[in-house]
Formats: structure tokens, C-alpha cells, sequence
């Protein structure tokens, strides 16, 4: 078993994957400022560094401390609307605070990594599903700082002999037991509409009905988070750096995500229909391949209904998230 620093581990997905570490037997540390994070997501079994990866010294110093045979990072701003009127707030964290971590990694000798990446760097795909050969064009800054950062890594890669995995997610979505998603502010369709189905939203709301899709919605690859996490523990184990899509092969539409949710809550979700937002591709599905071929990695919770009942079950449960 190994001892990992998951930088990022008190947000939606790093708490998750921080869980399943554990359950793995791996020792854990967790790096986080808390900006977005939570300090309840943090599993006690780990143990908590509370720091900024703006502070290059911070990280170094945590680092030397614990001593982990490999960092996964999952500090980055993600909300792609935001990145389109702050850009500078993206490049600061996802690239430069981002170099801060690989340069502490090189100085004290950590060479194993696992990045949060996303599908955002392929921007509107030429064509789906989307594999690794595709040429990545991405259309917001969220996107474009995602990219850069891989860049950078093969960079290190290739001159400081950094062993690293890229994951690019598609949809996360579903939670564990103990933990699920509560973002400050909130954009992803299923919590949304389960706010609705708890009474604190008045509808949910569907942006464009006439994409050439059978029910005229988007439809997106959902990818539960345990599925996710697995995906994060195998990349500890690749013989070589890489690069992976990282999605079920499969998609849901909006309409199909909102029916699932009335029939998942039992309650009335009412909707109010949108023009649609520009660059929203009328699909987005993951070829998942070459994850599966080198990594030996299968979804084992392909089901939308499964997904979305782990979501309800664990938004019924923490109907204010968790309260911080």
C-alpha cells in the first residue's frame, strides 16, 4: 500500500476518491484550502493539511512532512461560465498554482502524480464518441488552463523524469455513502434538479429543446464518482505516464436526467425551458477505450437510476450539504 497526498481532497470528488483510498488500505493525507472544499468532506481517517498551493512554500513544506509516494491533484476552479469572465482567476490557479505543486514534487522528490483533467480541452468535439486521437480545441478559459497543464506535465515528464496520469472526466455524478456533491455555487444539472425535488429550487431549468438529439435535449455521459475513484487508484499503478478519457461510452439527454429524478424522489419536478447557451455541444460521449485496454479499468455502476439514487439518497440525508 502506498501513502498518497490528494491535493484537493475536501471537494466533491477528491473526498471520494480520498474514501476509497482508505477502504483501499493506502495511507492518506489531504491538502486543501478550503475555499471550495469542505472541512466535513475530509475523511477522519486522513489526515489534513489546510494550506494554498499559492504558497509555494506551504506545499513544499507539506510535502517534506508526509512524505507521500504519490500526490493526486484536484485543485483546480472549475466553473466554465466563470472562467469566461475571469479568466485570469483560472490561469492563476490551474496553471500557475498548479506549477507551484509540480515544482515542490520535483524539489522534494515525488514523482508519481494522477491530474484532474477534463473533457473541456476538447472544446465541441469534430465528432463522438471522443478517444484520445482527437484534436483537443477548447473554446473558455477553464478549458484552455486544463490543457496548458497537461502540456507542462509532459514537459516535466519527459525532463524530470515525472511519472504522471491525466484523467479527463466527463459528467461525475452519483456520491458514496458518506460523502456526495455539494458545490458552493451549484451548476450541475442532477443536484440541481434534486434541489428541486427538496423543495429548494422551483424548477429545473433545460437549456435548448431543438438540438438534433431523439428528445431535442443534450445528452452527456455520466460517470458515477465510485467508478471515478477506481479509475484514480488504478492510475497509481500505470507503467507510464498517459493520457485518458474517462466516461461509460453511454449518454442520458437533460429530459431523460429530469424523468429519472421524479421517478427516483417520488416528488413533482416542474421545468422551465431555456434558449440554449452558446457552446454547449448537442453531444458529449467518452471513448473510454484505452483506459479499459491499459489500465484494465470497467464502470461497474453504469445505470443512470443507480447513479441518481446514490445522489437522492445522500441529498436526503444532507439536505444543506455540509453546512460549512
Amino acid at each position: 500500500m502506498s501513502r498518497i497526498l490528494v491535493v484537493g481532497g475536501a471537494g466533491y470528488i477528491g473526498s471520494i476518491c480520498v474514501e476509497e483510498l482508505l477502504n483501499a488500505g493506502h495511507e492518506v493525507g489531504v491538502f486543501d484550502n478550503l475555499t471550495e472544499g469542505h472541512r466535513k468532506a475530509v475523511d477522519t481517517r486522513a489526515r489534513f493539511f489546510q494550506g494554498d498551493l499559492a504558497d509555494p512554500s506551504v506545499i513544499k513544506l507539506a510535502l517534506q512532512e508526509y512524505a507521500p509516494d504519490a500526490v493526486m491533484h484536484f485543485a483546480a476552479n472549475a466553473l466554465v461560465g466563470e472562467s469566461m469572465e475571469k479568466p485570469e482567476k483560472y490561469f492563476d490557479n490551474n496553471v500557475c498554482n498548479g506549477l507551484n505543486l509540480l515544482n515542490a514534487m520535483h524539489e522534494t522528490g515525488v514523482k508519481r502524480l494522477v491530474f484532474s483533467s477534463t473533457c473541456a480541452t476538447f472544446g465541441i468535439p469534430d465528432r463522438v464518441p471522443i478517444d484520445e486521437t482527437l484534436v483537443q480545441n477548447p473554446i473558455n478559459p477553464y478549458g484552455e488552463s486544463k490543457l496548458i497543464f497537461e502540456k507542462i506535465l509532459r514537459g516535466y515528464g519527459e525532463i524530470h523524469v515525472l511519472k504522471f496520469v491525466a484523467l479527463r472526466y466527463f459528467n461525475a455524478a452519483g456520491a458514496s455513502g458518506q460523502f456526495g456533491e455539494d458545490h458552493r455555487i451549484e451548476t450541475h444539472l442532477i443536484p440541481n434538479v434534486l434541489k428541486v425535488a427538496l423543495g429548494q429550487k422551483q424548477a429545473a431549468e433545460i437549456y435548448g429543446t431543438d438540438y438534433p438529439t431523439p428528445d431535442g435535449t443534450c445528452i452527456r455521459d455520466y460517470i458515477h464518482i465510485l467508478d471515478l475513484a477506481r479509475a484514480h487508484m488504478l492510475a497509481l499503478e500505470a507503467p507510464q505516464s498517459g493520457f485518458y478519457n474517462l466516461g461509460t461510452g453511454g449518454g442520458t439527454s437533460v429530459r431523460e436526467i429530469i424523468d429519472v429524478c421524479r421517478e427516483v424522489s417520488g416528488r413533482d419536478i416542474p421545468v422551465i425551458e431555456r434558449p440554449r447557451r452558446a457552446g454547449d455541444p448537442p453531444r458529449l460521449i467518452a471513448g473510454s477505450d484505452k483506459v479499459r485496454k491499459e489500465l484494465g479499468w470497467e464502470p461497474r455502476h453504469q445505470d443512470i437510476r443507480r447513479i441518481i439514487e446514490s445522489a437522492w439518497a445522500w441529498h436526503v440525508k444532507h439536505p444543506n450539504g455540509y453546512g460549512d
